[in-house]
């Protein structure tokens, strides 16, 4: 058995003795750690912007967790696995809880009061607490003034809780504009296949246009991507990339050249992204989508451009000669840590709620960016894509990458250490960080 294990067994050993009682639980000072940083969290309501539940747990005391202006109101932590509980500190902004819990959960459904506080009047809350649990809540029902409840940090110390770390907020001193890297990957192939939508069925989608991986088609799996070729100026990336086809009336033009396909964080803290598990597929958008929900979708970063002319929700009607037209769309980028697909191909992802994931969906992944460039420009009023409007934009994406410590790299590199890459992982600006891998593309 693990050092780890035995001495949490050892310490729920001595819970479980010392409940029984009747006597105080008093754990070692070494057991004692923060288990609720950068966990994640939810909350019955937040206020908007950023003041979303996991500010509180993000260990920035600059961040906040507002709820709205009524009682009562509830934020919980998601510790990951059971942990024995010891301490809770709770660091209030001006709107606090006058009357609140703080509650333990086995499931996240049915709760055990941990403490009762009456009487509040904010500042920093320091609570010994007593108990087992994996979810951890303060549930507020009386506010110390007009304004809602807020909280700078909410921490939970204890053993136990999730065996895996949180990745650690960087140390560097460079100033962070970006986090991010390239794909960059050219034509393939165009087919009217979809091996997520419709696998197995040749010819039942419509036009597609491949990049990435050279051998996709519509029986593609993550075993035959990872045996076949790409695209990709990296070569151990092997994921397949597919929108649809774009037309102006019955031409088919494809993009020229290398595609940008950018890995970037999609949540603030950028240095907890983890690379995409073998095998993730997802697709982005939807054919049947409108324009309005087209311009208001969070995927939506500039929609259509050419030119001068950007933020288009339609394929502009005229791109000025010898300009072409780019389209870009974000994906979601936080997975719900269990399936590699869902049955409408996006319910297992969902996109950050204020810059930060889900508690439904806490596992950060790179945020896919598709910039695609297509070689079209004059008069442009008969231009479509092959699933109808431009509105209908959409893609699909298959994570095979041959080596998971390829990806790895580049995410911890580049996305954790926030950089703006290429392919290889160097930031020109930057270049004393050094590259995540050798000019051949593997690693040091």
């Amino acid at each position: 058995m693990p050092a780890f294990r035995r001495r949490l067994a050892l310490v729920a050993a001595i819970v479980c003795a010392v409940v029984a009682t009747g006597l105080a639980v008093v754990l070692p000072a070494a057991a004692e750690t923060v288990l609720s940083l950068g966990r994640p969290a939810s909350a019955s309501s937040s206020e908007g912007g950023a003041n979303v539940a996991g500010a509180a747990f993000d260990g920035d005391p600059g961040t906040r967790w507002s709820s709205a202006w009524a009682d009562p109101q509830w934020i919980q932590v998601d510790l990951g696995a059971p942990a024995v509980l010891t301490k809770v500190v709770l660091s209030w902004e001006s709107a606090y809880g006058r009357d609140y819990k703080l509650q333990g959960s086995l499931d996240g459904s049915t709760w055990t009061d941990l403490k009762t506080i009456t009487g509040g009047d904010g500042g920093i809350d320091t609570h010994t607490v007593n108990g087992t649990a994996r979810y951890v809540r303060m549930y507020g029902t009386a506010r110390g003034n007009g304004y809602g409840y807020s909280l700078w940090e909410f921490q939970v110390y204890g053993a136990g809780g999730s065996e895996s770390t949180p990745r650690p907020k960087p140390t560097f001193t460079d100033e962070v504009t970006h986090h991010e890297f390239q794909a960059n990957c050219s034509l393939t192939a165009d087919r009217p296949d979809d091996p997520i939508v419709y696998p197995g069925l040749p010819g039942a989608s419509h036009m597609h246009t491949f990049v990435g991986n050279t051998t996709t088609n519509a029986h593609s799996t993550s075993s035959s991507l990872l045996a076949g070729g790409t695209s990709c100026t990296n070569h151990h990336d092997k994921s397949a990339y597919w929108f649809p086809s774009f037309y102006v009336g019955n031409q088919l033009i494809e993009p020229t050249g290398n595609q940008v396909i950018y890995y970037k964080s999609g949540i603030l803290e950028y240095w907890r992204v983890q690379p995409f598990p073998q095998g993730l597929r997802f697709v982005v958008g939807s054919p049947a989508s409108t324009q309005e929900e087209f311009r208001n979708h969070p995927g939506a970063v500039e929609g259509f451009e050419c030119g001068d002319l950007s933020k288009s929700w339609d394929i502009p009607a005229y791109c000025a000669p010898g300009s072409q037209v780019n389209v870009r769309f974000q994906a979601p980028s936080c997975w719900d840590g269990v399936n590699l697909d869902s049955p409408n191909h996006k319910s297992h992802m969902a996109y950050p709620v204020g810059g930060y994931c889900p508690s439904s969906h806490p596992v950060a992944v790179p945020m896919l960016e598709f910039k695609i460039a297509f070689p079209a420009s004059g008069d442009l009023s008969q231009a479509r894509l092959a699933s109808g409007r431009g509105y209908s934009w959409h893609y699909d994406f298959f994570n095979a990458w041959d080596d998971p410590r390829i990806l790895d790299a580049l995410v911890t590199h580049c996305i954790n250490g926030g950089l703006q890459c290429n392919a290889r992982g160097y930031d020109l600006y930057k270049p004393h960080r050094g590259a995540a891998l050798t000019e051949d593309y593997e690693l040091p």
